[in-house]
């Protein structure tokens, strides 16, 4: 389990209590991405794909791969991201370091199978934890929009929905994803997501009669949140990992009613 830190949004001054990922390495061991001490978050004002990946080296095989950066939402509608200490120049895996990682490999895949717990979107936001007969949520990693859209499926099916599908085409209205009793828009784009395609998600649950959810991958404006909060449309922010975070109430409501 990798150490909690605490965050302070640049923005509205609100603290956080951020726990890093832990991605597994080809090894067998867990890797918790090193957040930078002390480091100040930067707000994520326009993202692209090659910015938002981050090097880290396994502690145990020192093998080097790229894991998403890490980031958080805060309620103010800001999207955050934390800086990582860089891997150290000149260290690279040999026999020796396999050796020494023997051990640690092993007793971080048995640390792995017996920690599991309920997804980072749950646990942040202190909701109730999944039913122990619902198998852990499995993201699916964002590299491209369609993976976005794939991801918040897969998230919304996990959750109880059925038949949740991804149109084939995005409509004029934006709505990306279909499912029994649900509609949801996903917002791919670098830029945060406007209060305009929450209205208009919102007017089409209203028609339909339908729940809502709205996911992005940068973040909310401002006024998307008020607006948000306001007409009672879930909001969540999508990682690169393809974890959903839920970031207002009407979401955690969403949560709750169907865990």
């Amino acid at each position: 389990m990798a150490e909690s830190v605490p965050v302070r949004c640049p923005e509205c001054r609100r603290e956080h209590t951020y726990t890093p990922p832990v991605y597994p390495c080809d090894c067998g061991a867990p890797v918790a991405l090193p957040l930078l001490h002390p480091g100040r978050p930067a707000r994520v004002r326009h993202r692209t794909w090659e910015g938002s990946w981050v090097e880290v080296r396994c502690p145990a095989c020192g093998t080097a791969k790229e894991w998403p950066q890490p980031e958080l939402g805060c309620e103010c509608g800001t999207l955050l991201r934390l800086p990582v200490e860089p891997p150290p120049a000149g260290i690279a895996a040999g026999p020796d370091a396999v050796t020494e990682a023997g051990a640690g490999a092993e007793a971080g895949a048995e640390a792995g199978s017996a920690g599991s717990s309920a997804p980072a979107s749950l646990k942040a936001h202190g909701s109730d934890e999944p039913s122990r007969t619902r198998p852990a949520f499995q993201p699916v990693t964002i590299r491209t929009a369609q993976d976005a859209r794939t991801a918040a499926a897969q998230y919304l099916r996990w959750l109880g929905f059925a038949e949740v599908r991804v149109t084939e085409r995005r409509p004029a209205s934006g709505i990306d994803l279909r499912g029994s009793g649900i509609i949801a828009h996903v917002d791919p784009s670098t830029d945060p997501t406007t209060h305009r395609e929450v209205e208009t998600l919102w007017l089409n649950g209203l028609n339909e009669e339908v729940d809502t959810a709205c996911f992005s991958l940068s973040g909310y404006a401002r006024e998307a949140r008020m607006r948000a909060d306001a007409l009672g449309v879930p909001l969540f922010v999508l990682d690169l990992t393809g974890m959903p975070q839920a970031v207002n109430d009407p979401a955690d409501d969403l949560i709750r009613s169907v865990c």
